[in-house]
């Protein structure tokens, strides 16, 4: 199994893509902008933590994990969008159902780690819409955190380039 999957981040952004296709086909136009671009902007922000996860250079990681947290924002206002727009109400932090959202815990219920656990699919738009909303607001949380941690390994350990550059001359003042 590839080390990239077994990052919080990059399971519950597969599990927001699976859900997100899911909630497209079941309620939005299959045709429409709209399907197309919040389909693309979850796969985007999944596939770009497994693509700065497998860089060597941690400042490409960091860069990456940026655009994956910028990806899953947009999306979080396309399914505010969805709401506002079908007088849907966008339910508070502190609504009991946003914390059993926030209970959720995404992992991979298969051992190669390509099938994650999905919640239960809600039979309403409202609820659907909202769950969805929900995961894109932890996972930008979690990807947040994750860069801050990034950067503090950066200044201690240095850059890709930076340490290759010590290594090469570590071994060009060994041979006099």
């Amino acid at each position: 199994m590839e080390n990239y999957k077994r990052l919080n981040t990059y399971v519950l952004a597969t599990v927001i893509f699976d859900l997100t296709d899911s909630f497209c086909k079941k309620y939005i136009s299959y045709k429409s902008r709209t399907n197309d671009q919040m389909v693309q902007a979850a796969r985007s922000g999944k596939q770009n933590i497994a693509e700065g996860y497998s860089l060597a250079s941690t400042e490409g990681y960091i860069k990456l994990l940026g655009v994956a947290k910028a990806s899953f924002k947009e999306l979080s206002a396309d399914y505010e969008d969805y709401l506002r727009q079908n007088k849907l109400t966008i339910w508070i932090k502190d609504d009991p159902r946003i914390r059993a959202f926030r209970d959720f815990r995404a992992s991979w219920i298969d051992s190669e780690g390509n099938y994650p656990n999905t919640p239960k699919i809600p039979n309403s738009p409202e609820e659907f819409a909202n769950m969805l909303l929900t995961f894109c607001q932890m996972e930008t949380y979690m990807l947040y955190k994750q860069g801050l941690a990034l950067e503090e390994k950066f200044v201690k350990e240095g850059g890709f380039s930076e340490n290759l550059f010590k290594k090469r001359l570590a071994r060009k003042y060994s041979s006099f």
